[in-house]
């Protein structure tokens, strides 16, 4: 394992994170608090409690979800991506590295940001509605998990996409509308029971309602069918990512 080459493109992205500070950390954090101020303090104090939580408190996994999700994706994609518009993904190919490094070196660093931001919102949380997490080990993993399964997709869209244009047409065409018909803001037995069968089509589903378990014991799927979901994703992202190395999709030509 070629650690020194893992940590220099390691380093390399993280000091590009410090660099672009307000845009990397500072306007998710923003936009989030956005959220807190809107849906959970205006709007929150006039909806009834869900599950015996406070309608503030009970969005609070889905917010932080929505904003790792998303910066999981774009980390990860234009970390990979801009190599390649300026051709400096050869000079990394030649180097005495293999493609799996290359992988843990990119896709760690944009989970490494995820996770700063999605803690930086979740410390920001308790300043507006009281939180309780019942079960920090399993908030952890969910988070941890999600960052680096999320990255993965990423590093494969950054890969797909032959335009700065695609970077986005992922996360706002499939991520978002996903996160927010996920449960982000509700829970999903609120439904009609037509409407309960479609959500369990959507994986974000049980990624925010593992999440929300380890806060408030509260989900609207069992906690190992959540865990298996996010595994089962995790492996398909990292068999994908195998794949792309293997035949050299988009990289080679």
């Amino acid at each position: 394992m070629n650690y020194h080459g893992i940590l220099a493109i390691y380093k390399f992205e993280m000091s590009r994170a410090f660099r672009t500070i307000g845009q990397s950390i500072a306007s998710p954090v923003i936009s989030t608090v956005l959220y807190f101020i809107v849906f959970g303090a205006a709007i929150g104090s006039r909806i009834e409690d869900i599950d015996g939580v406070s309608y503030g408190a009970f969005i609070v996994p889905g917010l932080i979800m929505l904003t790792v999700l998303g910066q999981s994706i774009s980390n990860a994609s234009f970390g990979i991506y801009f190599p390649r518009f300026t051709g400096t993904i050869y000079e990394i190919l030649s180097a005495p590295i293999s493609f799996f490094e290359v992988a843990i070196g990119y896709v760690g660093a944009a989970a490494t940001k995820s996770l700063v931001v999605g803690i930086i919102v979740l410390m920001t949380a308790g300043f507006f509605v009281p939180l309780e997490i019942q079960h920090p080990v399993w908030m952890a993993f969910f988070l941890v998990m999600t960052c680096i399964t999320f990255s993965l997709l990423g590093f494969i869209v950054g890969i797909w996409a032959d335009g700065f244009e695609k970077l986005q047409l992922i996360p706002l065409l499939i991520i978002t509308p996903l996160t927010f018909l996920g449960g982000s803001f509700y829970s999903i037995h609120m439904l009609p029971d037509f409407w309960q069968k479609i959500s369990l089509l959507n994986p974000v589903v049980y990624l925010i309602s593992g999440f929300r378990w380890s806060f408030y014991e509260s989900s609207d799927v069992s906690l190992g069918v959540s865990v298996t979901m996010i595994l089962v994703f995790l492996g398909i992202c990292m068999a994908l990512v195998a794949w792309i190395f293997k035949t050299g999709y988009r990289l080679k030509n």
